[in-house]
């Protein structure tokens, strides 16, 4: 019997029973369909971590450090970052006034302390003349703060994409006041929108140079700052350094420092991530193994059945391995028949979920994934069909035929 023989015996034999069949299939496309949902939803958040960090921007170093006895670590940290260069592109505190601020333009007023719409929520934050460098930040119009705004505490701002819309609509902000709690700032600039999912105020943001901390943050410490490499190499060069240049005047007795770098925290967020597709989809997998031992009892089954069948065969001359071939066939098209309606229902699945739990309208899963599960369910239904194809060619002739 050759291989297209063997196909439409086992069309043939499955169109016979068509519902035992697809219940013996059911296993197989659950399995599939769990698997492909697992892997799927974990990919989707992983993509999702991805795009915060690339709108982030990479080879950001957070950099926490104050001195107890009021050393002012600033000027200090942007010296010395300005003294390498061909490592280090900006600094910036990064600080996030806490108390509640008002923002107004013309009938316009907006709140820090609106809690009522998390995607309306503002920032005022105070930053240098290289905040956006260092937070990835591209400027849409007008110009970013300068050395000389942070020196002489100059009222100016630059707004965020979306802030500048909900202020201005289409107007051009840029030589236009605002008001922040009353005071007066021109606007100078104003930054594009990131549009990042899950993270709508970072394109909420005020600007103001960060020496209005005294004034508008009541003095607070300033311990956070960000500072943005050139590269991931020159990442790791500038964390060494930092990370020495700090405790050279800063240790347990006086303060606190600590150096960490975006990029390894992408890398370990990535490296979970893989991880946990791999338990869930381990865990998907055994519902596929469920699937595979009723795909060979069923198989056993088969071969009771149809004993008198595999009896004439051999009778006029049929080899061992024409036997095997066609309950293996039988097999691997049962379970690759099981594995498409999976990867379909997995589609179905993943979209549900996607919505449901990342908040994504189109996840699906992507294509290595759905072929992969494919493949993996033709295998189970060949290492399944395995025994009982064996025992089907075991069979002796004369006793076959005397099946009834």
């Amino acid at each position: 019997m050759n291989l297209l023989q063997a196909f439409k015996m086992a069309f043939k034999s499955i169109a016979c029973k068509k519902m035992r069949s697809f219940l013996t299939m059911l296993g197989i496309i659950i399995g599939v369909a769990s698997v492909v949902i697992m892997v799927s939803v974990v990919q989707g958040q992983n993509a999702k971590n991805l795009e915060y960090f690339e709108k982030m921007g990479s080879n950001k170093i957070n950099v926490s450090a104050y001195v107890w006895n009021g050393q002012d670590v600033s000027t200090l940290l942007y010296d010395y970052c300005l003294s390498m260069p061909e490592l280090v592109d900006g600094v910036t505190p990064n600080i996030q006034v806490g108390q509640d601020m008002t923002i107004k333009y013309g009938a316009q007023t907006l709140s820090t302390n609106n809690w009522d719409n998390w995607e309306d929520m503002i920032q005022v934050v105070l930053g240098s003349d290289q905040y956006g460098v260092c937070n990835n930040y591209e400027l849409g119009g007008g110009r970013d703060l300068s050395y000389l705004d942070i020196q002489d505490t100059n009222n100016v701002c630059i707004l965020g994409g979306k802030i500048k819309e909900t202020l201005f609509n289409f107007i051009d902000p840029v030589g236009r006041e605002i008001t922040v709690n009353g005071r007066p700032f021109q606007v100078v600039g104003w930054y594009q929108r990131k549009d990042l999912d899950g993270w709508p105020e970072l394109d909420n943001i005020v600007l103001l140079p960060y020496t209005f901390n005294r004034t508008l943050n009541s003095n607070s410490t300033i311990d956070s700052y960000v500072v943005k490499a050139k590269s991931a190499t020159a990442t790791v060069e500038a964390m060494t350094r930092l990370d020495a240049y700090l405790k050279g005047f800063i240790n347990d007795n006086n303060g606190y420092s600590n150096v960490s770098s975006d990029n390894s925290s992408a890398n370990d967020i990535q490296q979970q991530n893989t991880m946990q597709a791999m338990v869930l989809g381990g865990i998907a997998a055994i519902s596929l193994l469920v699937g595979g031992i009723g795909i060979m009892n069923i198989m056993l089954v088969t071969v009771t059945e149809r004993t008198r069948e595999i009896g004439i065969r051999k009778a006029i001359g049929a080899e061992r391995r024409s036997i095997i071939a066609q309950f293996l066939i039988e097999a691997a098209v049962i379970c690759g028949i099981g594995g498409l309606l999976g990867i379909g229902m997995g589609y179905v699945g993943t979209l549900i979920a996607g919505k449901f739990l990342l908040g994504e309208s189109m996840l699906l899963p992507s294509t290595p994934i759905a072929v992969g599960a494919f493949l993996f369910s033709v295998v189970l239904g060949v290492l399944f069909g395995m025994y009982p194809a064996i025992k089907a060619s075991g069979l002796q002739p004369v006793e076959a035929l005397r099946a009834e």
